[in-house]
Formats: C-alpha cells, structure tokens, sequence
C-alpha cells in the first residue's frame, strides 16, 4: 500500500486531530516521526505514561563544539500523538531524523522550530491577503479553528510554502537521510500502510526523494571518536514552550491551545475568560460582571466579524482587551507579533498573556532512565544537610562548611536551583569566613529536576560536571579576561580549580590574546590572592593560579612597554594593573617563573620613554624602585614637574612606590613643596586636578604625615591633622582662583587693571600645602 505522509505544524491541535485521525483509520504496520534516530531504540521511555509537556534532551561535546539541544512535546504535539496512537493501532514506531548533536543542527538548539523564516515572504503575502498581522494568527485562521476538509488545505499550504521557498543544506541531508527509512519500512510493510510525520516543509521533497532508492534500513549515525554524547527525557513547561517566554517554535499561549485540544474552540475562550478575570480580580484590578458580559460580548461580535465559526485566540484576547482596558496602550498588543512581553506592558495585558500561556509543568514517570548526576546531586544533598528549606550559614574555616559551600556553587554553575546567595566572599582578596544561603528544596515546579538531567550532560559527580562547564566557559570568554577572572573565581568556589589541565590551557590561551591591560590587572589582582593567602578555599599554592599569574605578569609588562600616549588624565585602572605585577613579582617570583631582571629592564625603559603617558612613567618609575633600582628618586621628580604632567606621572609613582613620598633619606616631600611652590597661579591651577587625585593615593593617616612634614619644614607649629581642613572645599577654591584669573585677564585687556590690584591678585594664590592639601 502507498506511504501517507501527514505534514504539520509542530505544537498544533489541529495537526495533531489530523494525525489521530488518519492512524486510527489506517491502523499501519509503521509510524514514522520526525525526531532523533538514536533515541529510536528508547522510544519506549517516551510511552512510560509522563504527564507532558516533556522533552528529549541532547547533548553533544568535543574538542571543538559543545551542543546541546531539545525536542520537546505536549499533549497537542503531533509527534506525541503520532507515537502514543501508533502504538496503540500495534504499529512499530519509529525516529528517523537525523541526531541532535548532527553537523545539520549545529545552530538550532530545538528540533521542533518551525522553518517559517526560512519563506518569510510567502507567509507575509499571505497574511496581507487575508488582513491578519502575523502567521499565529494566519494559522489560527485556516486552520485551528474550522477542522473540516484541513488535510486539503494543509496540503495546499505547505505545497505552496515549499514551492517556493529554496532548503538549505542542513534541510536536504535531513530529508536525504529521513527518505532512506521512509523507503525501507515500505519495503518491509509489504501490502500494508506506513504513515509519516514530519514537519510540514518537509513532505513535499519526503514524497519526491522516497520514489526511488534503495531499501535499506539506514544505519543510526554516531558520534565521532572522542566525542561525548547522549539523550535523557527531562520535564518541560509551558513556560520554556510559550512564545511569549522567547521560544521559537511552534505557537505561542500553550494553555489556550491546551483547552483547545481537550474541549474546542468555544469551551477554551469560555473557561479562559473566566481565568483572565480571576487573575485580574487576584491582582486587585477591578473586573465587574458587566465588563465580563462585555467581554463574551466583544468576543462573539469579533468572532463573527472575522468570519470564524468559533472564537479563535486572538479574537478572545482582542475582546478581552476592549471590554477590560480603558487607558491608551503605549506599545503594540503582544499577539500581534512574536516574542518575549515588552518592558511596561499594561497589567491587563500582561495577565492575558499569563492566562492563555499557564503553568504547566510535566512529570516524569517513575521508572524513568537518568544521568547519573541526579542520583549523585541527591545523595550529596541529603548527607550534607541542604535537602530543606531555609537559611542557613556556612563557615568556611570548617571542613564541612567547605565542603557544604562548594557543593551549594558547583549546583550554582550547573545553573540548578536549590539555592541563593546572601553573602559571602566576591573576589579572591576578600577575607570573608562564612557564607549566607536561602535554599529552596521543595522543587514544587519540577525546574531542579530537569535542570539536574540537563546538567548530567556535563558528568557524572557535580565535581565533574561542574568542571566541564568550567571548561566551556572559559572556551567561550576567549581573551575576555573579565570573563576568565570570573571562570576562575568559581573555580575556586567549586573547588575544581586544579581538577581540569583544559581551564589552565584555555586561560594562557586567553591571556595570551588579551590587549586589556586594565582586565589583566583586576584579574591577576584576584588570583594573586587566591593563590598567597587562601587556605580557605583550597587555592593557595594552586598549579592552576600560579600558571594565571606567571601569564598575566608577562602580558601586563608586555602590553606596558607598547603604550604612547601624550598628557592625558591618569588611567588608575591601567595603574592598578602594573600594581597587581609589582605585588606579583615582590611576592611570588621565588615560587614561579617570574623574573624580576627582565621586568626591571621593562620598567626603566618605560620610565624613560618620553612617548609613553606622564602617568605610566611615573609607575614604571615607581616599579623600578620596587624591584631594587637605586636612582634618586628626587631627582626624578624634578624631571616630571612640567606643570600640564606633573599630577599624573606622581600617580603613577604614588600608586607603585607611594613610600618614596614618606621616606625622609628620598627627600622627596622637599622637592614637592619646591616645585608646587613655584608655580605661578596659572600653573597652579592646570596642575591641580591631577596633584589632588595624585594624593589620593595616600591614606588619611599618611596624609596627615605629609601634611606634619611640610609644617615642620617650614618651622610652623599645629598639626598635620589641621592643615588637612581647608575653610573651604579644595576645588571650589580652585574655581574660585580661576574665575579670578580670568576676571583679571578681561581687567587687563581693557587697561583697567591696576598696579596695586595686580599685587593683590597675586597675592591672593593660597600656599602650595593649602591647594594640595
């Protein structure tokens, strides 16, 4: 007997009645689906008796890629209803797509997306021929709602949508290899009938390329050698189904469409009027009976205008809208097009929207297969304690705190909830003990579960499974080193910092390729840290951290000596960055290869590179005194005191070597009060914003000692701690001096500026401590 093929649209009841229909008529000794070839021999799993939406999930890793994908199915999926009717017509069923970790679905991460951008063209003039505003609401139109003679149109309308519409590569080795079982379980049916599923878009080449050809069984790819891959069923919801949520497939409000499957058009627009009032009434908006009588009324007069025999989706919410919003509407009715709920949507709106999308989540049945991380997160859960709810805190300084906090951030990167974080550590310097967490184990939406199953794709302990998404990760942040301080800090969270050599690779890697000497400073900052002081976390010492330092170290002196740049504010992030290697070589160079010859050698050539910004000569000025270098740094300020640089090659120099300032045998505070009491007004006044953040460097009670230096240079009694308290704020006096400045200039030019009143003005500029102070 002849092959049926039943094109569909994925997640459509009327689809779904179709394929019913047309089993339980023809009750054939094959079903074929569209959907993962190598969870063929496990289709039984499917039939179990879950309570859906479920989804198969994929996963699929080398050394090149990681994929991951899902096909998930409701109760209205075609698909599902093909293999639950199938199997009760006594039919051998089968999948016969190509599997998820293909090269041909290497950029979809769900099967069942429907190809409808692939002819947007078409589907656009057919919605401007029937004055509908998008193909959801076109298909509701055609199809959804009058189920007489659709076989026909169905058949019309994807012919059409093929016909003109060009598959791409991925397409044709799908339906080239789908063709292959389509032709073998014909051979095999001998004089009864095959009914094949598959996507709409598809059966018109399915009916072409099954004509001829062998009749072979095809044989089920696998993955390549060294790859890592499999499929496990998870529980799916409504929400990670809905459009509306961002998903793009099949049609959005997955509960309206639910009630259409179960009792037709009109019992769904009846009992989901009712659940958009009881949400609105449950959000304190005022629904009366009359506005819900409005409601049912708009909705029949719609329902009648658009020439539909029952209420379709968006004639329902359209009257919902009219009878139920008296203000403007600032955007666009999201039912109009398609995708995640605009910011500021109206309240009404938004609780319609919730309404027809619902809250179903799907069950499992017991005797589900899964990964063997489920059983292991489990276990780990209930022996450490964290298998209830509350808050509860952690010490870190104890074995069992430790270990209770790494399992709490290895579920954190696997993305599985149980828990939040209060308080705890941030960075690798932060000398926190203890940790804060509120947990939540009573999985009442199913979400840990799937998110568990998901993770077991990673492997089979959370330790594992939390270093490989490690690994991912840090493939992913390339040289993003704000990226990898983030991957590595979670390292040591998780306490797989040294577990994978992958993440010491892809960080040298990373940092090799890094051009942000900033980034690499706040990262070395960081791990540096981690690798001297922390006992806690288990890093100190850490192969791992050492390697990031040693790279790190390299790349910042590096990138260092390559910067030019004229006068230009300090760049204190750019500063903080030849700190972080200052610290590392001072600290670290005994234990790794750090070599602190070579960096000297970097940083008098920076200090003497009359192209490089005022700012980074000062620290690599600072840098060489740091690491042994024995020239006067007294002398070396006055060769910085052009008044336009002066501030910001001292921040270079006090951010690395601010104890130059503080040490009586530099002599360095003498030179500074010369040189800045030397400056005429003009000069004063270009040179303070950058001595002012210069100073900044220094700490209150450092300041406080400069200050006591200058007054006990000059003689003068009282304390530094006076001295700090101008009358008035530093800058507003500055403002104030130049507003002077220029004042005097407008006097001068129109020859009205006297003598005397020029002596005062000159007298006027506040002392050289008072202004930097």
């Amino acid at each position: 007997m002849a092959v049926t093929f039943v094109g569909v649209r994925h997640h459509s009841p009327a689809c779904a009645r179709l394929v019913r229909d047309v089993i339980r008529r023809l009750r054939p000794a094959y079903v074929l689906v569209e959907g993962p070839a190598d969870f063929g021999g496990r289709i039984g799993e499917l039939l179990l008796g879950h309570l859906p939406p479920v989804a198969v999930f994929s996963y699929y890793r080398d050394a090149e890629r990681v994929h991951a994908s899902w096909s998930p199915f409701c109760a209205y999926s075609p698909e599902w209803v093909a293999l639950n009717e199938g199997r009760a017509a006594g039919a051998e069923l089968r999948f016969i797509d190509l599997p998820a970790w293909h090269p041909a679905f290497a950029g979809r991460s769900n099967r069942y997306a429907d190809a409808e951008r692939r002819y947007a063209e078409v589907t656009e003039r057919l919605c401007r021929e029937f004055a509908v505003d998008n193909t959801d609401i076109l298909w509701d139109h055609l199809f959804e709602i009058d189920a007489e003679g659709a076989a026909e149109r169905l058949d019309a309308y994807f012919g059409l949508l093929r016909g003109e519409a060009e598959a791409g590569g991925d397409d044709t080795a799908r339906e080239s290899y789908m063709a292959e079982w389509v032709r073998a379980a014909e051979a095999d049916a001998g004089d009864r009938p095959v009914v094949v599923v598959t996507g709409g878009f598809h059966k018109p080449a399915l009916e072409a390329l099954a004509a001829s050809g062998g009749t072979e069984w095809p044989r089920v790819p696998e993955p390549p050698d060294g790859a890592a891959g499999g499929s496990f069923l998870v529980p799916y919801s409504f929400r990670r189904l809905d459009a509306f949520t961002g998903y793009q497939s099949g049609m959005p409000s997955p509960e309206y469409y639910q009630r259409l499957w179960e009792d037709g058009p009109e019992a769904a627009a009846e009992a989901l009027v009712e659940t958009v009032v009881a949400r609105l009434r449950g959000r304190g908006q005022v629904v009366s009976t009359a506005d819900l009588i409005a409601a049912r009324t708009l909705t029949g007069g719609l329902t009648r205008l658009r020439g539909h025999s029952a209420p379709a989706r968006t004639d329902l919410l359209d009257g919902l809208v009219s009878a139920l919003v008296n203000d403007d509407l600032d955007q666009r009715l999201p039912w109009t097009s398609r995708g995640p709920l605009a910011p500021g949507a109206h309240p009404a709106v938004v609780e319609m929207v919730a309404a027809l999308s619902g809250d179903r989540t799907g069950r499992l049945h017991s005797d589900t297969p899964a990964p063997p991380l489920v059983d292991h997160a489990t276990a780990e859960l209930a022996r450490l304690g964290l298998d209830r709810d509350g808050r509860v805190v952690l010490k870190l300084a104890t074995p069992r705190g430790l270990e209770r906090s790494r399992t709490l951030h290895r579920l954190r990167v696997l993305r599985v909830p149980l828990a939040e974080r209060e308080a705890g550590p941030e960075t690798g310097a932060d000398p926190v003990l203890e940790e804060r967490w509120v947990l939540d184990a009573s999985d009442r939406d199913g979400r840990r579960h799937a998110a568990l199953i998901e993770a077991g794709a990673y492997g089979p302990t959370l330790a594992d499974a939390a270093a490989a998404v490690l690994d991912e990760r840090t493939a992913a942040a390339g040289a993003d080193m704000d990226d990898l301080a983030a991957v590595l800090f979670d390292a040591a969270l998780c306490g797989c910092a040294d577990q994978s050599g992958r993440i010491a690779e892809s960080i040298a890697a990373g940092v090799a390729g890094a051009s942000d000497i900033a980034a690499l400073g706040a990262a070395l900052e960081s791990v540096l840290g981690l690798w001297r002081h922390d006992r806690v976390l288990g890093t100190a010492g850490s192969p791992l951290f050492g390697t990031v330092i040693e790279e790190c170290v390299d790349r910042i002196l590096w990138l260092a000596e390559g910067v030019r740049g004229g006068p230009a504010p300090a760049d204190l992030r750019r500063l903080s960055a030849v700190a972080a290697a200052r610290d590392a070589l001072l600290h670290a160079s005994g234990a790794l290869r750090l070599d602190r010859d070579a960096a000297l050698g970097v940083a008098r050539r920076v200090a003497a590179e009359p192209g490089a910004p005022p700012d980074l000569r000062g620290a690599a000025f600072g840098l060489a005194r740091t690491l042994g270098e024995a020239s006067d740094p007294a002398r070396a300020v006055r060769g910085a005191a052009a008044p336009e640089t002066f501030g910001d090659w001292l921040a270079g120099l006090f951010a690395l070597a601010r104890q130059e300032v503080l040490d009586p045998g530099a002599a360095v505070l003498g030179v500074l009060d010369e040189l800045v009491g030397g400056l005429d007004q003009t000069e004063f006044l270009v040179a303070l914003p950058a001595l002012r953040q210069a100073f900044e460097f220094f700490p209150p009670r450092e300041r406080e000692a400069i200050a006591q230096g200058l007054l006990d240079r000059r003689g003068l009694s009282g304390s530094g701690r006076a001295l700090l308290r101008a009358p008035d704020p530093p800058l507003l006096t500055a403002e104030a001096l130049a507003l002077d400045a220029r004042v005097d200039r407008a006097l001068a030019a129109a020859g009205l500026l006297t003598a005397e009143a020029d002596g005062q003005g000159a007298e006027s500029r506040p002392t050289a401590e008072e202004g930097a102070s």
